[in-house]
């Protein structure tokens, strides 16, 4: 289980970090450097919880449901840390987190489809 988490850990870092990071830059004028560490912030905070919560139900029929429930949730939670981490209340940055993971879903869903 752990190569498998530590790939889809690699992915997710190898999609949301430059996407956060030139959305973070440009969009709310963080430095670059701050722009990275804060998207890699994120990812540590949430990405093992999530893993390992998922891992647990895997088996349940409902699994499709709750991986969407643990996505948007994954999605508040990034959301709210970046507004902690920018000390800036935007709900502009929920949608920032929802549109990075909704792409890292996306790139984990083609990479398992094609293995």
């Amino acid at each position: 289980m752990l190569p498998a988490y530590l790939l889809a850990f690699g992915l997710t870092l190898a999609v949301e970090i430059p996407l956060y990071a030139i959305a973070l830059s440009l969009g709310w004028r963080v430095p670059w450097r701050r722009a990275v560490l804060f998207a890699l912030v994120v990812n540590v905070c949430t990405h093992p919880a999530l893993w390992f919560a998922l891992a647990a139900m895997r088996e349940r029929s409902a699994y499709p449901m709750l991986v969407l429930i643990c996505e948007l949730l994954v999605c508040a939670a990034e959301g709210l840390l970046l507004t902690a981490l920018l000390r800036r209340r935007d709900p502009l940055l929920v949608v920032l987190s929802i549109a990075v993971n909704g792409a890292s879903v996306l790139a984990g869903l083609m990479v398992s489809w094609n293995a």
